[in-house]
């Protein structure tokens, strides 16, 4: 049985995560995940993704611990590196071709507020918070992710005393981009995410590649790459297109190519 329900309108995909009660992850829906998001690679009808779960428990409440008191059979894969499964379906996400908007829906704690740093935007429901608390029950958590969304100092507060920010206080950090009301929450991220997909997807795809590539780079590195990233895109003809389109004021036709 799947977890995941996706539907494309027009180039938007929503995936919605629907895993009762709290929209736990076990070892099969971390493949349905990975494969979810790496399908969109060569998908040209995808142009953006907005990625939310049902309820309002949580967003994501992490790992199912159900799963460790009766394990599935492990690949030798997860003999050696137990964490390599949840990584890639991670990955999957934060490296997915085209951008990806997480409507957050409930709490996001733990391994719910790594899964919400995967994603390239954020909007949140009034009322959801966010944090590491892993250490008040023996436990560490993501760091990294947590310093992606509220910067090193207040990560560094959050991580070591597992203290956690409400969605109000996290956009007020820059971490969200909107907070609204629950009945607004998926048509607020669709919006943005229509505002995205109405770009060239060959942009799209290469401007989401080259953030990814020079997050955490030297500034003289980070544009030096971006640079070539922008040669890259000139040299295709829908980079052409969009250029003619705005000096004509008409929308433009993408041709993939």
């Amino acid at each position: 049985m799947g977890y995941l329900k996706v539907d494309n309108q027009d180039g938007v995909v929503t995936v919605v995560f629907d895993r009762p009660p709290v929209n736990a992850l076990d070892t099969a829906t971390y493949m349905e995940v990975r494969d979810t998001f790496n399908g969109f690679r060569d998908d040209a009808s995808v142009r953006a993704v907005v990625f939310t779960a049902a309820g309002e428990r949580a967003f994501i409440a992490g790992a199912d611990l159900k799963e460790y008191a009766d394990p599935p059979e492990p690949s030798i894969s997860a003999v050696t590196d137990q964490g390599l499964l949840p990584r890639e379906a991670m990955w999957a996400i934060y490296d997915c071709a085209i951008p990806v908007v997480g409507a957050i829906n409930g709490p996001a704690l733990g391994g719910g507020m790594a899964w919400a740093a995967c994603c390239d935007v954020l909007v949140a429901v009034e009322g959801a918070t966010f944090g590491a608390p892993e250490i008040n029950v023996g436990l560490l958590g993501a760091s990294t992710h947590l310093v992606r969304m509220v910067g090193p100092y207040m990560a560094r507060e959050m991580f070591f005393t597992g203290r956690t920010l409400t969605a109000e206080e996290m956009y007020s950090r820059g971490a969200l981009s909107r907070v609204v009301p629950r009945s607004e929450l998926l048509s607020v991220a669709q919006g943005l995410a229509r505002e995205m997909a109405a770009k060239s997807p060959l942009a799209l795809r290469l401007a989401k590649e080259s953030m990814n590539r020079v997050e955490g780079l030297p500034l003289k590195e980070a544009y030096r790459l971006e640079q070539e990233y922008t040669n890259r895109l000139r040299g295709l003809e829908d980079s052409t297109e969009a250029m003619n389109a705005f000096l004509e004021k008409r929308p433009p036709q993408w041709r993939l190519r």
